[in-house]
């Protein structure tokens, strides 16, 4: 099975979500919304970029899937998630975010970059601003 995502965490508290091109399909994609997950099992401050350059617009049903997850941990982001930058360079990517959003509202400050490094900018400036 080829992966949804990769998932980086060496950085911590800065974990890194690049997706990897691959469809979502019934294996990997809650196999990377259970990963997306593990990252919060220290529960320790963090932020997250999801890296979105290679991204392929998942099919609605795991857009939904996405959706119930934020609904499902939204204490959990709210608790230690200190921000999520997206870099999603693809309009089309951009608007499906915002569907997602639509179906489940994003419970912490979040920023949408078309660049990487807009990106670490802006999660520095978040984790600097709750001094984490």
């Amino acid at each position: 099975m080829k992966k949804y995502a990769e998932i980086d965490s060496s950085e911590f508290p800065i974990i890194k979500v690049c997706f990897t091109g691959e469809a979502a399909n019934a294996e990997n994609f809650p196999l990377y919304l259970n990963e997306v997950k593990q990252t919060y099992a220290a529960k320790q401050s963090l932020a997250i970029i999801f890296d979105a350059t290679k991204a392929v617009m998942p099919a609605i049903k795991y857009q939904k899937m996405q959706a119930q997850w934020l609904k499902e941990n939204e204490q959990l982001m709210k608790d230690y998630c200190k921000g999520t930058a997206y870099v999603i360079p693809n309009r089309i990517i951009r608007n499906v975010l915002s569907a997602i959003f639509a179906f489940q509202k994003q419970p912490v400050p979040y920023k949408v970059c078309s660049k990487l490094n807009e990106a670490k900018t802006w999660i520095n400036e978040e984790l600097a601003l709750a001094k984490v």
